[in-house]
Formats: C-alpha cells, sequence, structure tokens
C-alpha cells in the first residue's frame, strides 16, 4: 500500500516537473509578453528606507520595459512590448536568503521554501505576474556592499538586493533587469571568482577592434570590459546590451 503511494507521489511530482518544462518552452515562443510584478521589501525596517519605498511608482520601472523592447527590436519578435512591468504594494517580510553551503539538496530545500514565499506574498497588481521579483532595499548609509541577487527560473521568482536612494535607482535598474533575464533562463557570463566578464558572449562588442575599452557591458556579462584584467560596472541600462548568446538563451535568437 504505502509503495504503490509512494509511486504515486513520484509520478505526481515527475509530470508537474513535465508539465513545467513545457511551459516554459511555450512561453519562450514569446507569442505573449510577460507581465512582471516588483514588491518592495525594508529590509533594514528603517523609517529612511521606509519613506523611500513611498516614493517609488510604477513609473521608476518603466525604463525597464522600455530597454527590453529595444534590445528585442532587432531580433524581429512580435511583441512591441515583451515585457510589461507592474510595482506592487510593499512586502513586509523578507524572502529566504540562499543557504550558504550551496549544497544540492539545501538548493533545492531553499527554492521550495522560496516558492512558497512568493505563492504566501503576491500582492494584487493588475495583471496577474508571470514574474515576480522581491526589491530588498537597504540604507547605503549603514550597508556598505550589497549581497550577491538571485532568481529562479523555475517559479520565476528573484530576490534582488537594492539601495533605497534616488542616487542608485539607475544602477538598481541595472541590477534588477539582469536577474530578471535569470528567470527566463539567462545564465551569467562573468567568472565568478574575478567578477570579469567572459570572452566572448559576456562582451557587448565581442569583435570590436580594439577589443578594448568596451562601450557596453553585455547585461549577463555584468561590466565594462576596459582591458583583460578590468571592468568598470555601467551606470545605467543604456550602457549594456543583450549579446546573442543571452538571446539565444531567452527564446529571441534561434
Amino acid at each position: 500500500m504505502w509503495r504503490k503511494l509512494r509511486i504515486a507521489i513520484l509520478l505526481l511530482i515527475l509530470a508537474t516537473v513535465v508539465q513545467q518544462v513545457w511551459l516554459d518552452k511555450v512561453d519562450l515562443a514569446w507569442k505573449r509578453n510577460f507581465y512582471v510584478a516588483v514588491y518592495p521589501v525594508n529590509m533594514d525596517g528603517s523609517a529612511k528606507v521606509g519613506a523611500y519605498l513611498r516614493t517609488l511608482t510604477a513609473a521608476d520601472f518603466e525604463p525597464v520595459a522600455e530597454y527590453f523592447a529595444e534590445e528585442a527590436a532587432p531580433y524581429q519578435l512580435e511583441l512591441r512590448r515583451p515585457i510589461e512591468i507592474q510595482l506592487g504594494a510593499p512586502v513586509s517580510e523578507a524572502p529566504p536568503a540562499p543557504p550558504t553551503d550551496k549544497s544540492v539538496l539545501s538548493t533545492i530545500i531553499w527554492s521550495l521554501k522560496f516558492r512558497f514565499f512568493a505563492w504566501a506574498n503576491s500582492p494584487e497588481v493588475g495583471v496577474k505576474p508571470d514574474i515576480r521579483m522581491y526589491l530588498l532595499y537597504h540604507d547605503p548609509a549603514t550597508q556598505f556592499g550589497l549581497s550577491h541577487s538571485t532568481a529562479l527560473s523555475k517559479g520565476r521568482i528573484g530576490r534582488v538586493n537594492l539601495f533605497a536612494d534616488t542616487g542608485y535607482h539607475k544602477q538598481n535598474l541595472v541590477i534588477l533587469a539582469h536577474e530578471l533575464l535569470h528567470t527566463l533562463n539567462a545564465t551569467d557570463k562573468y567568472d565568478l571568482t574575478t567578477t570579469l566578464p567572459v570572452y566572448p558572449d559576456g562582451y557587448a562588442e565581442p569583435g570590436k577592434n580594439p577589443l578594448y575599452p568596451q562601450d557596453f557591458a553585455e547585461l549577463m556579462g555584468g561590466r565594462i570590459p576596459q582591458s583583460e584584467t578590468s571592468a568598470e560596472i555601467p551606470k545605467n541600462l543604456g550602457q549594456t546590451l543583450i549579446g546573442d548568446m543571452t538571446a539565444r538563451e531567452i527564446g529571441w535568437l534561434r
């Protein structure tokens, strides 16, 4: 009896996984646009960060939608705006942090916890979102640096560490756009040890002559290469491009 029950549960899980893989492939045919909900989170619990969150409007995130429309145009998608951004109400709880040991089991458990969190913490927006991004805002006066952001393609959710200051807003949008593409199967294109973009896929213009300095960052490469050993952080989305490998991963190029 218990053996049959275990087999039934395993078959149900397998069917769910197969269905999700199929749905992901159908979505990435880009027959429709993706609706993204962004949910601010006051990570410091401070009045200063709370005041900043109250200033945020949907218009603050419109440049991300416009950026993806511009980058998609050369790939001749049937959609004028492949990504739409909706600002949701602030969420009072923070999503679970990724495991520090990075073991397979810990990662699986964290993934399940994160997906449950997203299910329980998704304030209603105008259109039911395909992607949910939790924007974790910190006070730059008390937070020296930001920990690594992360996003999952399974469940299409992300936790994005940002600074709660207007001076960082344009760079915040670069980080958001980068993590958003992770939910659509894009991979990082930089060396995890050095943070330097990997040639050629991590370069916006791999055929440029001379190669250095590059003028743009490949969005998933993360930085603008200045030489073989140095690279600059882009100040805004206008200093980034989506390269062919990333376009292929997210279904823009076949």
